[in-house]
C-alpha cells in the first residue's frame, strides 16, 4: 500500500510539473508571437513605397487660390461696411455740431432772459420815477421862488415854511440816490452830450472855443442806473 501511495505521489508531482512546463511554453510562444506581430507592423510602415513609384495613389494638390466669389462678397461687403462707418461718422458730427449750436442758443437765451429780468428789477421803477420827477420839479421851484431875505425870524410862519420844503426836498433826493436815480446838473460851459442833454435854444458867443458848450440850464435832468430817463434841458453856446 505504501508503495502504490508513494507512486501516486510522484505520478501527481510529474503531473504537476508537466503542467507548468506547459504554461511557461504557452506564455512563451505568445509573447514571441506578440513581438513577430509588433516588428512585422514596424516594417510595414517603414518600407512604404516612395511617392512617384508604381501602385501610389496620386496625391490632390491643396487649391492655393482662394475662392473668387468667396473673395468678391467679402470686398463687397468690407466696402459696404466702410461707407456705413463714413456714414454714420458724418451723422455724428451732424449732431454734434447741432448739439453745440443748440448749446450756445440756450446759453445766449439765458444771458438775455437773465439781463431782461436783472433790468425789470433795476428800471421797473422807472415810470414811477418819472412822476415822481415833477414833484421834486414842483419843491425845488417853491424854495427857490421864497426871497432869501424874507426868510428871519421876524416872519416866522414862512421860515418854518421854507425850512419844511427844504427838508422835504433833501429827503426825496436822498431817497432818489438810495434807489439809484442820480440829477443831471450841467455847469456853464461844460461840453455838450446828446445823451445826457437837450438843448433849447443857442446862446450866441464870439469865442469860438465855446461853441457846443453848455450856456444856461433850464431844467435839471435824471439817470437811473447810469440809463438817462430824462436829459437835462439846456442852452448851448453858438460861435457867432
Amino acid at each position: 500500500m505504501a508503495t502504490i501511495g508513494s507512486m501516486c505521489l510522484r505520478s501527481a508531482n510529474r503531473m504537476t510539473s508537466i503542467t507548468r512546463l506547459t504554461l511557461l511554453r504557452t506564455q512563451q510562444i505568445r509573447s514571441n508571437l506578440k513581438q513577430c506581430s509588433t516588428t512585422a507592423t514596424e516594417t510595414n510602415n517603414n518600407s512604404s513605397p516612395p511617392p512617384g513609384t508604381k501602385g501610389d495613389k496620386p496625391q490632390e494638390k491643396p487649391d492655393v487660390k482662394p475662392d473668387q466669389k468667396a473673395a468678391n462678397a467679402a470686398a463687397e461687403a468690407e466696402d459696404k461696411l466702410q461707407k456705413e462707418k463714413a456714414k454714420l461718422e458724418e451723422s455724428v458730427k451732424d449732431m454734434k455740431e447741432k448739439y453745440l449750436r443748440a448749446l450756445a442758443e440756450t446759453e445766449n437765451v439765458r444771458q438775455r432772459m437773465k439781463k431782461q429780468v436783472d433790468d425789470a428789477k433795476i428800471f421797473g421803477i422807472q415810470g414811477f420815477c418819472k412822476d415822481l420827477l415833477e414833484v421834486a420839479d414842483i419843491l425845488g421851484k417853491a424854495t427857490e421862488s421864497v426871497p432869501k431875505e424874507e426868510v428871519n425870524k421876524d416872519n416866522i410862519h414862512l421860515k418854518n415854511l421854507f425850512e419844511g420844503l427844504t427838508m422835504t426836498e433833501s429827503q426825496l433826493q436822498k431817497v432818489f440816490n438810495k434807489h439809484g436815480l442820480e440829477q443831471i446838473t450841467p455847469a456853464e460851459g461844460e461840453k455838450f452830450d446828446p445823451f445826457i442833454h437837450e438843448a433849447m435854444f443857442e446862446v450866441p458867443t464870439p469865442n469860438e472855443e465855446a461853441g457846443s458848450t453848455i450856456a444856461v440850464t433850464t431844467k435839471v435832468g435824471y439817470k437811473l442806473q447810469s440809463r438817462t430817463i430824462r436829459p437835462a434841458l439846456v442852452g448851448v453856446f453858438k460861435a457867432s
